[in-house]
Formats: structure tokens, C-alpha cells, sequence
């Protein structure tokens, strides 16, 4: 599973190599691995996530299911680690909201006293809601700059290179386990939680 997830290859190539140390496994039973273990191991390391910048950058980029494009919001703080990521049928207010309030629970502990964006809509919307809820302190500065989310928009290139070779997902579960996987590998190769010596 750690291999899958780290290194972006197929399933088939991923038996296929096992075959080549002896080890006899079907992709299938890899992909039950990933599908059972990935959510588990994600839910684990939130607990060594550790502290990130209150300076916050949201974005979404496109992720396909069943053959239709869908969005996968992430937010990473100023140094690029990661906070948080959901897979989503639509990049609307709603979606937003939800997204932002995932991430807010998630940093409970060190609220965002600045979320930059792009221009999209949406974002304002649920940001002033999430205010208005007391969820978020009314002292949070919300910019939209392109500059300022160039950190976000690579760290996007980085996880599409690892999701490339999956051609796909079939739905939007699967999809969303094997995103956590991914993302969690990503974490602790890059060293972004507390597992990791610096």
C-alpha cells in the first residue's frame, strides 16, 4: 500500500513487482489494501499533524470519477503543508463552506488569521458564513491573489503526478480513500508532521 501511494505507479505494475521479490498478490487484493487501509492510516497521523501556519491557501483542481471531472479543494499554509483536502461534486458556496469548515476542526487549535484564494465566488460566501456561524474569527482576512497561491497551485502539480497513472477513479468513495493515501504519503515523505525527524 505505502509503495502505491508513495510512488504513483499501477496497480498491475505494483503486483507485478511484488511477483518479481516473490511475494504472489493480485491487484485487486492491493487495491482492497489501499481502499481499507489509506482512510485508517490518514485518520492516525492527524494526530502527529502538528502546527501550521495561520496564513492559510485554498484552491481546487480536478480530479476525474466515473468519467466526469470533479474538484478536490485542498489548503496548505505558507510553507506548503498540507491542512486539509476533500473531494467534492461541485465548486460551489455550499462546497465551499463545508471545505473550509472541515479544515477549521481539523486546526481547531491554530485558527487562519489570513485565507488566500483565487476569485472565485463561492469562497466569500462561505467565508462570511463561517463567520457569521462563530466558527471563524471575524478577524480573518480573506485575499485573493494568484501570486500569493502559486505555493498551492504546485503543490497540485506534485499530487497530480501521483494520481496520473490511476487514469481515473471509478467512484467518488474509492476516489476519496485512495486521495488520503496519497496526500498522507506526501506528508510524511516531505517530512510535514511529527513522525518525522526534520
Amino acid at each position: 500500500m505505502r509503495w502505491y501511494c508513495k510512488y504513483g505507479i499501477t496497480y498491475r505494475d505494483l503486483a507485478e513487482m511484488m511477483q518479481e521479490r516473490g511475494v504472489e498478490v493480485d491487484a485487486s487484493t492491493i487495491f482492497r489494501w489501499v481502499q481499507r487501509y489509506a482512510p485508517e492510516l490518514e485518520k492516525r497521523i492527524r494526530w502527529y499533524q502538528g502546527y501550521r501556519s495561520s496564513s492559510w491557501r485554498v484552491d481546487e483542481t480536478y480530479v476525474k470519477v466515473g468519467g466526469q471531472w470533479k474538484y478536490l479543494f485542498r489548503a496548505v499554509d505558507n510553507h506548503g503543508r498540507l491542512i486539509d483536502f476533500m473531494l467534492l461534486d461541485r465548486r460551489n458556496a455550499r462546497g465551499a463552506h463545508r471545505f473550509l469548515g472541515k479544515a477549521l476542526k481539523t486546526m481547531h487549535n491554530w485558527p487562519p488569521h489570513s485565507i488566500t484564494t483565487d476569485k472565485l465566488g463561492s469562497y466569500p460566501k462561505a467565508i462570511g458564513r463561517l463567520q457569521h456561524e462563530g466558527k471563524l474569527p471575524q478577524d480573518t482576512k480573506h485575499r485573493t491573489s494568484k501570486y500569493l497561491n502559486n505555493i498551492i497551485e504546485a503543490d497540485h502539480g506534485g499530487l497530480k503526478r501521483v494520481i496520473r497513472p490511476t487514469r481515473g477513479f471509478q467512484t467518488m468513495r474509492t476516489a476519496s480513500a485512495t486521495i488520503k493515501g496519497f496526500e498522507v504519503m506526501r506528508m510524511i515523505r516531505r517530512r510535514h508532521c511529527l513522525l518525522c525527524k526534520a
